[in-house]
């Protein structure tokens, strides 16, 4: 027999038997969905991790203050402690090998005033080499440079939130915003930042978009610290030249700020691409149960299949005696049922693609969890749906070959 004619014959069957042929293809339906949303969300989680980290910057050393109480402060300072400066920045620059940059930072809370309007605002003390070590990029405007640095001029960056709520319908550059009893001019504006969530070692989950950036070297001078006892900065980012080496500088920054601080423990280091491996091999994990709990749905499905093929070789046993009385081979025989078979397995992968796309989307829309179809996960579910349509079509199509013609044609 012709493979058209199989296909044709197997598609009269699905259509003489609708109901039939709906609830077989249920498992593999199911099982190619599961597969696809499973793998949606998994990939969604990655990239979430990975924009996190290169907020971040994936060859950054990230030295932060702790936040220890008043009483433990106090202890630190009496054991001759000035907590991080910016010294401990220069010294690092000029002893860790591999340095490509060091950027400095001093944080305050205040509000943020443009005429009667006012937010709160985490007030940003930075060098200029900050936004070249980070992810962030500028919506509109300028950052601080070395000439703002250098000359403590008294301009500011605003967060994209902090923007839009002073500014609804004005262009901020050039504009004058108050911090304390400070006048800053607007000279740029950030683009959207996705919300830092996650406590991330010494790193608090905060809304990076409702940050203010002004030169550090002016935060110092004009800005009051809200704790006398706190460092003179609170985060030193060190950018290094090969991501190899993040460890053995880390460990050595470590050394250096032990001497500093006459072996305190008053701050903490993060290293954002050793937290994004260790997540990723956490992740793998749990995508490869998600995927063996997804395979087991198309095996559940690949039995149905068998059960019904089975099923439908008893009902045929006469068709095939005569079939095979007429002239038809083995071969013949077994090619029909193995490609009806298939073309129910094929139909319900189809099915699924689409029910599992839809169930990302759906994922996206209407919770907080973050999916993302990928083309690789469509293909490995709709192979693996064809795949347990051949391998479980083929005892029943053993089957059917195997009959006897003059005993199936009397068969009752």
């Amino acid at each position: 027999m012709q493979f058209g004619e199989n296909i044709r014959l197997a598609l009269s069957g699905l259509s003489d038997h609708k109901f039939r042929s709906f609830l077989t293809m249920l498992g593999i339906i199911f099982g190619v969905a599961s597969v696809i949303a499973m793998l949606s969300v998994g990939e969604g989680a990655k990239r979430e991790a990975i924009a996190k980290y290169q907020d971040l910057g994936v060859n950054n050393i990230i030295v932060r203050e702790k936040k220890l109480t008043d009483t433990e402060l106090e202890e630190v300072r009496a054991k001759f402690s000035q907590g991080l400066s910016i010294q401990d920045a220069e010294v690092i620059k000029e002893i860790v090998p591999g340095v490509q940059q060091v950027a400095s930072q001093a944080e305050i809370s205040s509000d943020v005033k443009y005429t009667d309007k006012s937010v709160k605002s985490t007030v940003i003390g930075v060098t200029p080499e900050f936004i070249s070590m980070l992810n962030y990029k500028l919506g509109s405007g300028d950052f601080i440079n070395k000439q703002h640095y250098d000359q403590r001029l008294k301009v500011c960056v605003l967060g994209a939130s902090v923007a839009k709520s002073l500014f609804k319908n004005e262009d901020p550059i050039g504009k004058m915003v108050k911090i304390e009893d400070q006048w800053l001019e607007v000279i740029g504006v950030l683009a959207s930042k996705t919300l830092f969530t996650e406590t991330v070692g010494e790193l608090a989950a905060r809304d990076l978009n409702v940050d203010v950036y002004v030169p550090l070297s002016m935060f110092l001078s004009r800005f009051t610290r809200e704790n006398v006892l706190t460092s003179e900065i609170q985060q030193i980012t060190v950018q290094i030249d090969n991501s190899g080496r993040l460890v053995e500088a880390s460990k050595l920054i470590d050394e250096i700020l032990k001497r500093h601080h006459f072996n305190n423990n008053d701050y903490g280091i993060v290293i954002p691409y050793e937290l994004l491996k260790q997540e990723e091999k956490e992740r793998q994990i749990y995508n490869f149960l998600l995927g063996a709990i997804a395979a087991i749905s198309l095996l559940v499905g690949g039995i149905g299949i068998m059960n019904i093929m089975l099923a439908t070789v008893m009902e045929r046993t006469r068709e095939i005696g005569i079939r095979r009385a007429i002239g038809a081979r083995k071969s013949d025989i077994m090619s029909q049922f193995v490609t009806e078979a298939v073309v129910i397995s094929i139909t319900g992968g189809i099915i699924g693609v689409l029910l599992g796309v839809s169930l990302s989307l759906s994922v996206t829309l209407f919770t907080d969890i973050s999916t993302h179809v990928r083309p690789y996960s469509i293909f490995i579910a709709f192979a693996f749906s064809v795949i347990v349509g051949i391998s479980f079509g083929y005892l029943p199509a053993k089957n059917a070959a195997n009959l006897k013609p003059v005993e199936s044609i009397r068969y009752e």
